[in-house]
């Protein structure tokens, strides 16, 4: 079993018999598992995060699905090819949070995927500056399973044109937040 399968198991484990999880309790009580993309290497990137040019101290101030406000300040740019495009998107951090935040929208979200996009956990750089943004990892928010959470909206720099054919897919009875193409 990869890391990622396991991740992948435990993920669905914690899903179906944790008490914290996010899922509703009609929903547990049916769950067979979360729906991935199978693992792809291309979307494992290891690149340099770049902070010249990058207001780091600008209040950013995302959206959620419920209707409050969440507020970050950006990390940095990360840029590579999906496909053979040029891609960049925007990393943030918020408070005392260590991990930096990489919340998206793709080509596939409202389709295959999360319409209100998807989120991603980086480390910070190490010594080289590089950062992995794996997007086998990508994930949906809590607020895909349960109208509850209050999800932060990816704000429209993340939003990309590419397919991002990795990570989680769609769960069958998501509660959909619109959010404007």
């Amino acid at each position: 079993m990869t890391e990622l399968e396991e991740f992948r198991t435990e993920k669905d484990a914690f899903f179906r018999d944790d008490p914290h999880s996010p899922l509703l309790p009609e929903q547990r009580a049916s769950f067979e598992g979360l729906s991935y993309y199978p693992e792809n290497q291309a979307l494992r990137i290891r690149v340099r995060l770049e902070t010249d040019g990058v207001d780091r101290d600008e209040r950013i101030v995302m959206q959620t699905t419920t209707g409050d406000e969440q507020e970050y300040r950006r990390a940095g740019v990360v840029r590579f090819d999906v496909d053979g495009e040029a891609t960049s998107v925007t990393l943030y951090r918020s408070g005392d949070v260590e991990e930096l935040f990489l919340p998206f929208r793709d080509a596939t979200s409202g389709w295959e995927t999360y319409g209100a996009g998807r989120y991603l956990d980086v480390e910070p750089p190490a010594g080289d500056g590089l950062v992995l943004v794996d997007l086998n990892y990508a994930y949906n928010p809590n607020c895909a399973y349960n109208p509850d959470w209050s999800c932060p909206i990816p704000p429209g720099e993340n939003w990309l044109g590419v397919p991002i054919r990795a990570g989680e897919k769609t769960f069958p009875g998501a509660h959909e937040v619109t959010v404007g193409r």
